[in-house]
C-alpha cells in the first residue's frame, strides 16, 4: 500500500502542462485501466469485511452505513459497492476482468442483479448454465456500450421468468434526495407504471388549477411548484405520521433580533431542521404562517434544566439538543433528528439530569450500542464538528478523521 501511494505521489507531481493530445489520452488511458483495478479491489475488500462483520467493530451493524460514515459515500453509493461485491463472488469471469481493469465499477454494478438471490435461484431452477451467461455478459461489457450491457442484462433476466406473475409494483421504487450546499436539494425517483399515474395525477390537478393569465413558468416549474403545493397541503391537514411523539412541521431557528429586524433581509441567518440556510427575510415570510417558540439557550426564559423529576426528554429539551447536534452523533453516523433519541449520558436512574448538557442525539441503533458497552461523551474544548467522541467497548476511540 506504501507503494502505491508513492506511485500516486510521483504521478500528481508530474506537469502535464507541456503535453498535448496523443500522449494525454495515452495516458488517461492508462489511469482509467488503474482506476478500474482498484475499484476491483476496493470491492473486493468491502466483501470481506461483510461477510466478517468488520462493521461492527466500529459499532455499525452494516458496511453501507459504515462506508456511509466512514467512506462518506451516498447511501446508493454504498448499496451498489456492496451487491457489487456480492456478485462478483457469483460471476468469476467478470470479477477477473474488473481485477484486470478491462471493465469499470459502473458495469459491475449493472451485471449485478444476474446475480443477485432471485436470479440465481431462478437459474438454477431452469439448470441454466451461469458461467456462460458470465462469459457472455463480461464479454458484452469488454466489447461493447455501456447502454448494450444493460439491454443484454434485461433480455436474460426477462427470459428467466417470461410467465412469471405480476412483479411487485414497490420493488422497483426509488427515491433520492441530495441537499446541497445551499440548502436547495436535486433527487430522483423511479416509479412503476401505476405509482408514476398517481403522482402525474396528482401533481397535474394542482398544476391546471393554478395557471394565472400571463403564466410565464416552464412545465418543469410548474410542476415543481404543484409537489411543494401538494406538500404544503399534507403538512396543513395534519394528517401525516407523528415524528417522535410530534407532527412533522417545517422548522426554523433563528436568533430574535435577526427575527424582529425587519430592515434586513439577513442572508443565511436562518437554519432549517434538515439544516439548510435560509435568509432572516424568508424566515420571516415563514414565521407570518406559523408558530413562534421561544428557546433561551441558557439561564432566563424556556428552563433547559427540568431535573430530576422527569425522565422523559420534554420537547423544549429536545429542540435544544436537536438543535446543538444536528444529527445521530455516534461516530460514522448521520441518521437524521427525527430517527434519533434523546440519550442521557448519566443515566437517569444513577442520578443523571434530564438536561441538555446531560443529554446526546442517538439513533435507535447507537443508542442501544451505548448502552451494550460503547461510549459517547462531549468535547466542548475540541472544535466545531469534531465535538463528540466515541469509544468501543475496549475503550479505544472510532476515529473517521485523524485528530488534528
Amino acid at each position: 500500500m506504501g507503494e502505491l501511494q508513492s506511485a500516486l505521489d510521483a504521478l500528481a507531481a508530474e506537469d502535464l502542462s507541456g503535453l498535448f493530445g496523443p500522449p494525454l489520452l495515452v495516458r488517461l488511458k492508462d489511469l482509467l485501466q488503474v482506476q478500474n483495478r482498484i475499484a476491483a479491489e476496493v470491492t473486493r475488500t468491502v466483501r470481506e469485511c461483510e461477510k466478517a462483520g468488520a462493521a461492527e467493530f466500529d459499532g455499525l451493524k452494516t458496511m453501507p452505513a459504515w462506508l456511509r460514515g466512514h467512506a462518506r459515500l451516498s447511501p446508493a453509493a454504498a448499496g451498489r459497492l456492496v451487491r457489487s461485491g456480492w456478485a462478483l463472488e457469483h460471476l468469476p469471469a467478470l470479477a477477473e476482468a474488473f481485477a484486470a481493469g478491462t471493465i469499470t465499477a459502473d458495469q459491475v454494478n449493472v451485471v449485478a442483479p444476474v446475480a443477485d438471490a432471485g436470479a440465481l435461484a431462478a437459474a438454477a431452477a431452469q439448470e441454466i448454465d451461469l458461467g456462460q451467461v458470465d462469459e457472455a455478459l463480461t464479454s458484452v461489457a469488454a466489447t461493447q456500450p455501456h447502454l448494450r450491457l444493460g439491454e443484454a442484462v434485461h433480455r436474460y433476466l426477462d427470459a428467466l421468468d417470461p410467465d412469471g406473475t405480476e412483479p411487485d409494483p414497490t420493488e422497483g421504487r426509488r427515491l433520492t434526495i441530495a441537499q446541497h450546499a445551499d440548502g436547495s436539494i436535486t433527487g430522483r425517483f423511479d416509479l412503476d407504471a401505476v405509482g408514476g399515474e398517481k403522482v402525474q395525477a396528482a401533481l397535474e390537478s394542482i398544476v391546471q388549477a393554478a395557471r394565472p393569465k400571463g403564466d410565464t413558468r416552464t412545465r418543469a416549474q410548474q410542476q415543481a411548484d404543484a409537489l411543494v403545493q401538494l406538500a404544503d397541503n399534507a403538512l396543513a391537514q395534519g394528517d401525516l405520521p407523528f415524528l417522535r411523539r410530534v407532527k412533522p412541521h417545517v422548522i426554523v431557528t433563528i436568533d430574535d433580533e435577526d427575527l424582529t429586524d425587519t430592515t434586513s433581509t439577513g442572508p443565511a441567518a436562518a437554519q432549517t431542521g434538515f439544516g439548510a440556510r435560509i435568509s432572516a427575510a424568508r424566515a420571516r415570510w415563514l414565521a407570518c404562517d406559523g408558530i413562534i417558540s421561544r428557546m433561551v439557550m441558557g439561564p432566563g426564559g424556556l428552563p433547559l434544566d427540568v431535573g430530576r423529576e422527569q425522565r422523559i426528554v420534554p420537547p423544549h429539551i429536545r429542540r435544544a439538543v436537536e438543535r446543538r447536534d444536528r444529527h445521530c452523533v455516534f461516530a460514522g453516523c448521520g441518521a437524521p433528528t427525527h430517527w434519533c433519541d434523546v440519550h442521557h449520558l448519566l443515566e437517569w436512574i444513577n442520578g443523571g439530569e434530564t438536561s441538555l448538557e446531560n443529554s446526546a442525539l442517538l439513533c435507535e441503533r447507537h443508542h442501544t450500542k451505548v448502552h451494550h458497552g460503547f461510549r459517547v461523551d462531549r468535547d466542548d474544548a475540541a472544535p466545531p464538528g469534531s465535538r463528540w467522541r466515541t469509544y468501543r467497548p475496549d475503550g479505544t476511540e472510532i476515529l473517521i478523521h485523524p485528530r488534528l
